[in-house]
């Protein structure tokens, strides 16, 4: 007997049961469902479903999640010899840099996905409804947007408090209006604010194995420019992501790879992706002219980000990540066109917004994209409510 075919006599066997929505997770994660459409004029038939939409978006982080390992080797021992530095490429894929990602970063993704599939079960035995594959994303995307050395017991925490207050409270997937992986990044910001910091170079302290962000320190490069201190990366490396951060936000290359699949197979909306570069471009040249016309003095505390060149605002930091992996969540973004751009305009713009005004944690995608969610519906609104005015005073036209 097949395996697909004892698979299926033990979904009988489950049927009805308390266990059964646990079990049909398995079921159709490695196959499709026993009973799909095949006639209806009202349906929509094509290849992809929720399960696939969400594997495309792992596959497009993926190249994110294997740079930020060899990344995080590469930063601690650069730490240690800043020679390093002088021949990046030569020194940056070695299996030692690997090594390290290897034993920092796979822990946090084998726990974001451990602790929130077990919510995720007891939440579909509990309630008795279907496990939702929402969760696939929002397990890879919680360990690019942390620090390398974040503590498993923190993230494990955050992660149930951002499935169960983000999202099953709600009523679960399609029904959150708060984008779940940032809500868990919100709460490990506000309730360990001094492990999530913008302050520290995150490495790893492999002789002590005490993992304790200051091991080795360092100013990042948000927070060399909110000291208004000379920072010694180059735009190569800032743009390929050879620079200190989170996981998986340093490289905007790899990020603009992973927009163009998205966009390609039409899962992200290119309209908030350049709607947010827009918007920040826009906040970053104001700024630039605020300088520039002496409005502000060097010895502020605003001047070394407001000072920084626009364009370099676009790949620093966690906004690229932002704008491509989570602005675009089509269940708590805009479903407009117009509200799109709208959308993803704000978030770019009020992010360099807080990244300037918030020295202490020079940093402000995250919350940005969390704000707009929250006026994602009445964007939308304003514009139905305008497009309905603009057909009706049409028809007066016509009828006069």
């Amino acid at each position: 007997m097949s395996l697909k075919q004892n698979l299926h006599n033990l979904k009988e066997k489950y049927k009805g049961t308390k266990m059964a929505p646990a079990f049909n997770a398995i079921h159709t994660f490695l196959y499709l469902p026993n009973e799909v459409t095949h006639v209806g004029g009202t349906h929509i038939k094509a290849a992809d479903d929720l399960k696939r939409t969400m594997n495309i978006v792992i596959m497009a982080l993926i190249p994110c999640l294997l740079f930020g390992m060899f990344n995080a080797g590469y930063q601690h021992y650069a730490a240690i010899d800043n020679s390093l530095r002088a021949d990046v490429l030569a020194n940056f894929f070695t299996f030692d840099n690997l090594w390290i990602g290897i034993i920092k970063v796979l822990p946090l993704v084998i726990v974001s996905y451990g602790v929130g599939l077990l919510v995720e079960f007891i939440f579909a035995v509990i309630k008795g409804h279907e496990v939702e594959e929402g969760y696939l994303v929002t397990g890879m995307l919680v360990p690019l947007i942390v620090p390398v050395d974040t503590p498993l017991w923190m993230l494990s925490v955050a992660v149930v408090f951002g499935v169960v207050i983000g999202k099953e409270v709600f009523g679960g997937t399609g029904m959150n209006i708060l984008n779940p992986a940032l809500t868990i990044r919100a709460f490990l910001f506000f309730a360990y604010p001094t492990w999530m910091s913008g302050d520290k170079v995150w490495v790893y302290d492999a002789v002590n194995r005490t993992g304790t962000a200051d091991a080795i320190s360092g100013e990042t490069i948000l927070g060399s420019y909110a000291q208004n201190q000379e920072v010694m990366y180059s735009t190569f490396d800032k743009f390929m992501g050879f620079i200190p951060g989170s996981v998986g936000e340093t490289s905007t290359f790899l990020i603009l790879i992973g927009a163009a699949i998205l966009i390609f197979t039409k899962i992200g909306s290119w309209r908030i992706i350049l709607s947010a570069f827009v918007g920040a471009a826009v906040m970053g040249l104001i700024f630039n002219q605020v300088v520039a016309a002496d409005i502000i003095t060097e010895s502020s505390k605003f001047y070394g980000l407001m000072n920084t060149v626009w364009w370099e605002h676009l790949t620093i930091g966690g906004l690229a990540f932002g704008a491509v992996f989570m602005a675009t969540d089509p269940v708590t973004g805009s479903q407009t066109n117009k509200g799109k751009w709208i959308y993803g305009f704000l978030i770019g713009f009020i992010s360099i917004m807080i990244r300037v005004f918030n020295p202490a944690y020079p940093e402000g995608v995250f919350l940005a994209i969390l704000l707009m969610n929250v006026f994602a519906p009445t964007i939308d609104h304003y514009v139905v409510q305008g497009n309905v005015k603009k057909r009706l005073n049409r028809t007066k036209v016509k009828t006069a």
